[in-house]
C-alpha cells in the first residue's frame, strides 16, 4: 500500500512510519515534497479539522488515484483561551523553530499568570481513498505544561507536556510511549480500524 501525507515535516512521517507500518505490511509513506512543483495552499482554517481538510484536498488534486492524508495537529491551553491552537507551529512566527515556540508558550503562562497548566493536543485526519471518499478522524491527548523544557525524545512541544498520569514530559518518555498514547498515534488507529474493515 502507498500513501501520500501532505507533509514536508519528515518527523510527522517517522511517527507515521512507525505506528502504520506493523499494521499494513509493504506500506510505503510518501509525502508532498516528493512532487516537483508542487505547492501547498495556505493553511487559513479556523480548526485543525479546516487545516487538515486544505492540505488533503491539495495533495490529493495532484494524486487523485491514491491515499492521501491530511493532518494537522496543535496544543491548546485552556489557561490561555486554547492558544496556541491552529498556530501551534508558527506560535513564535511564520519560520520559529520548535525551541522558540516552546519559549513563547512558557512564557505566556508566566505573563497571564496563569495557574492551571492543564494542556492537550488535538490531532484532526482527513483520508481520501483512491476512490475520493473523506474519512474523518480526531483525537486528543490530554496533560499539562512543565515548568521548563525537559527531555531529547521528541520534537514540537513534547519537551513541555506531561501526560495525564506521568511525571515526565513526552520528550523523555520516548517515542514508544507516544505512539501508543498520543493524539496522532488514537486518530491512526481509528484510520486502521475503518481500514481493516473495507
Amino acid at each position: 500500500m502507498e500513501i501520500w501525507v501532505a507533509t514536508g515535516n519528515s518527523e510527522k512521517i517517522k511517527e507515521m512510519s512507525l505506528i502504520l507500518s506493523p499494521a499494513i505490511p509493504g506500506l510505503k509513506l510518501n509525502h508532498q515534497g516528493m512532487i516537483p512543483g508542487f505547492t501547498p495552499k495556505p493553511e487559513d482554517g479556523k480548526t485543525f479539522l479546516d487545516n487538515a481538510r486544505i492540505k488533503a484536498k491539495s495533495l490529493k488534486a495532484v494524486r487523485s488515484n491514491d491515499w492521501v492524508f491530511g493532518e494537522d495537529s496543535g496544543i491548546e491551553v485552556p489557561g490561555l483561551g486554547n492558544l496556541p491552537g491552529v498556530h501551534s507551529a508558527r506560535y513564535a512566527g511564520a519560520h520559529a523553530r520548535d525551541s522558540e515556540n516552546v519559549t513563547k508558550l512558557l512564557k505566556m503562562i508566566t505573563l497571564r499568570n496563569v495557574s492551571d497548566r492543564k494542556a492537550k493536543f488535538h490531532c484532526a485526519l482527513v483520508v481520501f481513498t483512491p476512490s475520493g471518499e473523506e474519512w474523518v478522524f480526531e483525537a486528543e491527548f490530554w496533560g499539562k505544561i512543565s515548568k521548563s523544557p525537559q527531555g531529547i525524545m521528541g520534537f514540537g512541544y513534547d519537551p513541555v507536556f506531561i501526560p495525564e498520569g506521568e511525571s515526565q514530559t513526552l520528550a523523555e518518555l520516548g517515542p514508544g510511549f507516544k505512539n501508543k498514547h498520543s493524539h496522532r498515534s488514537l486518530a491512526l488507529k481509528m484510520f486502521l480500524e475503518k481500514y481493516k474493515k473495507i
